[in-house]
């Protein structure tokens, strides 16, 4: 039996701006922003290439103090590229950092070990780390 995850909840404190975030300094694409009822609004957001998408809302959404989710992680295939991209789309990025020893330095040295981190506007943390290849 394959088992996925396809979906995270992310808790935010005021939607718009979160959609905003997350589609135009981020690039996720908006899957869909539905609102079911008063009150209850539903806007699910994929990473560009990623099977597993983010939901972020009001009312249908489990609750969560906004910012409370921390260690969120993308993979990349070039951290060093995807830390220029976000600093130019405004989003406030980690210098590329070295996180322990690489196992299988070639074919770069920052596979497996080279990180990036960032915040969203209520806090919820995310890493960006830069595996190349995989077995």
């Amino acid at each position: 039996m394959k088992w996925t995850l396809e979906v995270v909840v992310v808790p935010v404190s005021d939607v718009d701006r979160a959609k905003a975030f997350y589609s135009d300094k981020l690039g996720f694409n908006v899957d869909h922003d539905t609102k079911i009822g008063e009150g209850q609004r539903v806007v699910q957001l994929t990473p560009p290439g990623s099977g597993c998408s983010i939901v972020i809302g009001e009312g249908v959404v489990p609750p969560m103090p906004p910012g409370s989710l921390k260690g969120l992680q993308l993979v990349v295939n070039d951290v060093t590229k995807a830390r220029a991209e976000l600093a130019e789309r405004g989003v406030d990025v980690s210098e590329v950092q070295v996180l322990g020893e690489n196992p299988t330095p070639m074919p770069d040295p920052l596979d497996n070990v080279g990180f990036c981190f960032f915040s969203d506007p209520d806090g919820n943390a995310w890493g960006v780390q830069q595996i190349s290849t995989r077995p």
